[in-house]
C-alpha cells in the first residue's frame, strides 16, 4: 500500500498542472497579440476624465490609457496584456507608443493636459527618451501638460534611478504621479527623496469606501501622509456617490474613476477637421 501511494504522488507531480498550462497559453496568447499590434501599428490611447474637486469643477487632465487591436479589431485594454509584457521588449515598446501618441495629442490640443503610464523599465530605453526629446525640441510648453505615471512597484525596481531621472524632467516642467498608491511596500519615507507631484490612491482601498470602515482609515491615512508633503491627491476607481462624498470629505483632490467617464478613445476633443482627427 505505501508502495502505491509513492508511484502515485511521483505520478502526480510528473503530471502538468491544467491550470499551470492555462495560465501559460493565455499569458503567451497576449504576448502575441500585443507583438502583432505594435509590428502593425494597431495601437491606441483611449483618455479618462481626472475631475477637480474644488471650484471650478471641472477636468483637470484626462490620463491615457494604452489600449491594442487584436485581430477581430476589437480594443483590448492593458489589464490584459500589460502584466505579461511589462518586463519584454514589447512592453517598452507599448511604453514609447504611449508616450508619442501622448505627446502628438497634447501638440495638436493646446487646452488639454494628459497623464501617460510609465514602466521604470523604460527610464534608459533610448528610443522612448529620443521620442520625448523630439517632441519637447518642437514645443517645450508641452512638457507644462504632460504628467508622467510609475507605479509604486515599478518605482521601486531601480528607486535611485526614478529619482535622478525625475529631478531632470521636473526641470523642464514635467509633472509626475505615483500611481497605486498604498497597494505595494513604497515606504513613506521615500517621498522626501522622490519629490512626486501627485498620488494616486489603488483603486482596491476606493471601491466602495464609503460603507467600509478599514479602508476609510486607510485612505484617511494615505491622503495625511501625501498632505504633510504638500502632494496633490487623487483617488482612482470612484465608482458611486457615496465613495466619491467620502473622498471629498476627507481630502482628496481629483477623482477618476466610472462615475464621471469610462476611458475613451473617443476623446471630447477629437474632432474632425480636414477628415483628420486631432487626437
Amino acid at each position: 500500500m505505501r508502495n502505491r501511494r509513492r508511484k502515485m504522488a511521483n505520478m502526480l507531480e510528473g503530471a502538468e498542472n491544467p491550470l499551470n498550462v492555462a495560465v501559460t497559453a493565455r499569458d503567451r496568447s497576449a504576448l502575441q497579440m500585443a507583438t502583432e499590434a505594435v509590428k502593425h501599428k494597431q495601437c491606441m490611447l483611449a483618455f479618462q476624465p481626472v475631475m477637480q474637486v474644488n471650484p471650478p469643477h471641472g477636468v483637470a487632465f484626462h490620463e491615457g490609457f494604452i489600449r491594442v487591436l487584436d485581430d477581430t479589431g476589437r480594443v483590448i485594454p492593458a489589464r490584459e496584456f500589460m502584466p505579461v509584457v511589462e518586463e519584454t521588449e514589447i512592453g517598452r515598446e507599448l511604453d514609447c507608443i504611449a508616450l508619442e501618441t501622448g505627446l502628438r495629442t497634447l501638440a495638436r490640443n493646446p487646452g488639454v493636459r494628459l497623464s501617460i503610464n510609465m514602466s521604470a523599465r523604460s527610464i534608459g530605453y533610448q528610443r522612448w527618451m529620443r521620442v520625448l526629446e523630439r517632441f519637447l525640441k518642437r514645443d517645450r510648453t508641452l512638457g507644462e501638460r504632460l504628467i508622467l505615471e510609475i507605479t509604486e512597484s515599478s518605482a521601486m525596481l531601480v528607486p535611485e534611478l526614478v529619482i535622478d531621472f525625475m529631478d531632470r524632467l521636473q526641470s523642464r516642467g514635467i509633472a509626475f504621479a505615483l500611481d497605486d498608491y498604498g497597494a505595494s511596500n513604497f515606504s513613506f519615507r521615500h517621498f522626501r527623496n522622490f519629490f512626486f507631484d501627485a498620488v494616486k490612491i489603488d483603486g482596491q482601498f476606493v471601491r466602495g469606501v464609503g460603507a467600509d470602515p478599514e479602508n476609510q482609515a486607510l485612505i484617511r491615512a494615505l491622503v495625511a501622509v501625501a498632505r504633510e508633503f504638500e502632494i496633490l491627491v487623487i483617488a482612482e476607481s470612484v465608482e458611486s456617490e457615496e465613495d466619491a462624498a467620502f473622498l471629498v470629505a476627507n481630502g482628496v483632490d481629483c477623482l477618476q474613476g466610472y462615475l464621471f467617464g469610462a476611458p475613451s478613445v473617443n476623446p471630447p476633443w477629437k474632432q474632425k477637421n480636414d477628415g483628420r482627427a486631432t487626437a
